[in-house]
């Protein structure tokens, strides 16, 4: 996604992940300037949390080198260094983008994950090279890479692991499909999040639009999933939801998710909500004690100034603190990589 620009100004930017809900998105016709969000008659977006001032969010902090991202995700090796995933672009043919760090400011570019193409995704891409929302967990002294293959506006869709002892560009084997859905599914399987629980138990949880968010055991063996158990985590009612990330902190799991609208330049109205649970499989409360299955959510983060539409947030525990990372939108509609730290106040997260 290099060099990607806003939609007004480039009409090709289609190859950015959008929220994929067919009854709710049309695709522009070619050329054309952008996405759109449609309303769907009868459509409610159930337990909308309402969004606060707009001066309680912080700015992103600061961050140099390449750092124009969509989808952002980051892991940490051994050694220290931070690698970034992100989505890739079919304009320039790459597949899912790499970036590398040794201080968590200053990002460089380190290719892709599959310079020669990823021709096992093609059922769900149509041909395309572009692989969406990738996942990186290091464990086992290894980096998983979960990343998505899709379409826009479809739910015929993939979700794949591959693994690398470095993280390099080219460096990753294919491992397999891990799961998938269909146009007959009630879900989609896109944007991919592994997180391990207290017990050292891996799940996997993903999903975007249509019913909402789902979880399901993997195999920390073979990263690949484990019986046939479904787990519903949260739901607007078949309204905008999307990108779960699950994370550990002081006897809770965070739930994060985003709510509306991407991939629409400035105009995007994505933003982050929260709920938690004792429970890694849930059931997940916001802070008014509403169920994220009901459509309840937090919101602690959200478009203001000059930061539109942030969301598809990662979590990372560092030594200083938990890290969040995201993608929000310039003026001029380029997406940008953001990063704050994250505190707990009275149990819950807030950006600073």
């Amino acid at each position: 996604m290099e060099n990607a620009e806003s939609s007004t100004k480039n009409p090709a930017r289609s190859s950015l992940r959008p929220p994929a809900r067919r009854t709710v998105l049309r695709a522009a016709a070619a050329g054309a300037a952008g996405l759109a969000l449609a309303a769907v008659p009868g459509t409610r977006f159930l337990g909308a949390a309402p969004a606060a001032e707009a001066a309680t969010y912080p700015g992103p902090g600061h961050v140099t080198g390449s750092t124009i991202v969509h989808d952002p995700e980051v892991t940490k090796s051994r050694g220290g260094n931070y690698l970034l995933a992100h989505t890739g672009d079919d304009r320039t043919g790459v597949t899912i983008g790499l970036k590398t760090s040794s201080d968590r400011t200053h990002w460089a570019d380190a290719g892709q994950a599959f310079p020669g193409g990823a021709p096992w995704t093609h059922e769900y891409t149509g041909g395309g090279s572009s692989l969406w929302a990738p996942d990186l967990t290091f464990a086992n002294n290894r980096y998983y890479l979960y990343y998505s293959a899709s379409s826009f506006g479809s739910n015929h869709s993939g979700i794949f692991l591959a693994t690398s002892d470095t993280g390099a560009q080219g460096s990753w084997t294919h491992r397999g499909l891990v799961v998938s859905s269909t146009t007959s599914d009630d879900y989609n399987a896109i944007d991919p999040n592994i997180v391990i629980d207290q017990q050292g138990r891996w799940w996997m949880s993903f999903g975007s639009f249509w019913s909402g968010l789902k979880m399901i055991r993997i195999d920390p063996g073979t990263g690949l999933r484990t019986g046939s158990d479904w787990i519903h985590l949260a739901g607007r009612g078949g309204g905008p939801i999307e990108a779960p990330t699950i994370h550990y902190r002081n006897g809770y799991y965070y739930l994060f998710a985003s709510f509306d609208s991407c991939c629409n330049g400035a105009a995007s109205t994505y933003r982050v909500v929260v709920g938690r649970s004792t429970n890694v499989v849930g059931p997940y409360v916001d802070r008014n004690g509403v169920r994220m299955v009901d459509g309840g959510g937090t919101e602690i983060l959200a478009g203001h100034g000059s930061v539109h539409g942030p969301g598809h947030q990662a979590v990372l525990a560092d030594n200083d603190a938990d890290v969040f990372f995201y993608h929000y939108y310039q003026d001029d509609g380029t997406p940008r990589l953001g990063i704050n730290l994250l505190a707990y106040d009275g149990g819950w997260p807030r950006l600073y």
